[in-house]
């Protein structure tokens, strides 16, 4: 970093996906911006390079899904049914699944921002795709879309990323890679001026108008996951990068930026048992096993411990992580015979899985080490408690058993039809729920509830939106949005 490079309008920290929505966004408004990156250049991307690149957006049809997807065909308009996903269904989504503790505020600038903030995207140049493989079923003759979850960026994760960086590139935005933000600093007159960042060639001061913080949560530092989540999570697997260490909330928190949210929580999935400790690259989210509904999660003990079928799986996947870090030594099986084979996702079909193929459900449970009689004992019962109805796999078809515990409320089938397959999973972490408190226009509050002059925040590390569970998608999407609005706003700010 030479003497001339270190004076900046906005320093964004981190660069991943609300990090990198935030540059582009100060740029636009004519700012001269610095993108700090911890990671190597070939590591770069922060979580969102692992990510399936969903976005959880409001939209009143297939008119705002064209106007997203200009190459959607008539003939494909014909053959999906997209729904529609009202702004307060969205709302009312989140609502239920933190068990109403969202911030209202935020809440309705993520709704109401979401469907303009994805038309940005694209107008920047960030390209969509629909999500067939992961958000739709074929039923009475359409691809049906479920879970208000429709649309996701060209090449998942890793192509949003790659796309985000070229456009950084385009708009001449610098970026600092192995460069970590360690200190903020503040003038005399309480705002933020500055940034101390630590790279290969030591520390160093960075002279700036305004701070955007966006470099992730802790999910990647076991001593904050077991200090703020609880013993025992120092042992999940962190399914993103390993960079993630709490550095922006910690910065934030020396100069009294004021703490929020459920730092207890995070977002915490199946991740498959082998995978490594940390995220990789050539797999990415496919270590996931999402198709958990249309089968039976059982644990060492042979026992079922969740309802598989509460909800959609969106409603569902990021909270039962949790539940599997509490099962003996940490691991559970998904089961599924061939009537659901074919409604299994991608990830179930990778070299990388855990998997058992069995012709009995003895021989299945010795290929997983699950205790064999408990196991044929638990299907057993499961298949005597299962009700009629009509199996659907886009809706909540409440096909349910009676008289077990824990009931299974959607989906319910016998388990009846060899092979059988078995797939061993472990928890593995996402992101953190806990961070920083901010408004809705994203300024960093400080103990009394006042914006701290020159810090703005987006992303995992600010707190207050997700409580004990999240609806897929909406990750990136609070990302996006409030990245912009971060970018926007430390811009004005800076120059004005």
């Amino acid at each position: 970093m030479t003497s001339e490079r270190k004076n900046y309008d906005v320093v964004v920290v981190g660069a991943g996906n609300a990090a990198l929505t935030a540059a582009l966004a100060a740029a636009s408004e004519g700012a001269k911006v610095a993108i700090l990156e911890k990671a190597p250049e070939h590591l770069r991307g922060g979580n969102s390079y692992f990510t399936g690149g969903l976005f959880r957006f409001a939209y009143n049809g297939i008119e705002d899904i064209s106007e997203l997807l200009p190459a959607i065909t008539s003939d494909e308009k014909e053959n999906i049914d997209v729904g529609s996903y009202k702004e307060s269904e969205f709302y009312s989504d989140v609502m239920r699944v933190t068990e109403g503790l969202s911030d209202p505020s935020l809440l309705q600038t993520l709704t109401s921002k979401s469907f303009p903030t994805m038309l940005w995207m694209k107008d920047q140049g960030v390209p969509w795709i629909l999500a067939y493989g992961r958000q739709a079923f074929e039923h009475e003759g359409k691809q049906r879309f479920w879970g208000g979850l429709i649309v996701e960026a060209v090449g998942g994760g890793k192509g949003l990323s790659d796309r985000l960086f070229e456009l950084v590139e385009r708009n001449e935005i610098e970026v600092f890679y192995q460069t970590s933000g360690t200190k903020l600093s503040v003038n005399q007159r309480g705002s933020v001026d500055g940034i101390t960042v630590k790279s290969e060639s030591g520390y160093e001061d960075i002279s700036c108008k305004s701070v955007v913080l966006a470099c992730g949560g802790f999910e990647a530092n076991s001593e904050m996951r077991t200090r703020y989540l609880g013993p025992g999570w120092e042992l999940a697997k962190v399914r993103g990068t390993q960079y993630n260490t709490g550095d922006g909330i910690n910065m934030a928190l020396d100069i009294g930026a004021q703490s929020h949210g459920h730092w207890s929580g995070c977002h915490a999935v199946a991740w498959d048992l082998n995978a490594p400790a940390h995220g990789d690259r050539n797999v990415a989210d496919l270590f996931q096993k999402h198709s958990y509904p249309f089968g039976l999660i059982v644990n060492v003990d042979g026992k079922r411990f969740v309802d598989e079928g509460a909800d959609l799986r969106n409603y569902t996947y990021a909270k039962y992580g949790r539940e599997i870090l509490k099962q003996p030594q940490r691991v559970a099986f998904q089961l599924f015979d061939q009537k659901t084979k074919h409604l299994l996702r991608d990830e179930y079909f990778i070299p990388q899985m855990t998997m058992v193929e069995a012709n009995t459900i003895e021989e299945l449970a010795i290929g997983l080490d699950i205790n064999p009689e408990e196991l044929q004992k638990t299907i057993e019962t499961y298949n005597e408690s299962v009700q009629e109805g009509d199996f659907n796999p886009t809706a909540l078809d409440g096909k349910h058993t009676k008289g077990i515990f824990p009931p299974k409320s959607n989906w319910a089938q016998e388990m009846d039809s060899p092979p059988y397959l078995g797939y061993a999973v472990t928890c593995g972490i996402t992101f953190t729920f806990g961070g920083l408190k901010i408004d809705s226009n994203t300024q960093v509050q400080d103990n009394s509830d006042m914006p701290i002059p020159g810090l703005f925040a987006a992303g995992e590390l600010t707190g207050g939106l997700f409580y004990n569970n999240y609806p897929g998608g909406s990750g990136l999407m609070s990302g996006a949005v409030f990245g912009k609005i971060a970018g926007e706003n430390a811009a004005k700010s800076a120059l004005h």
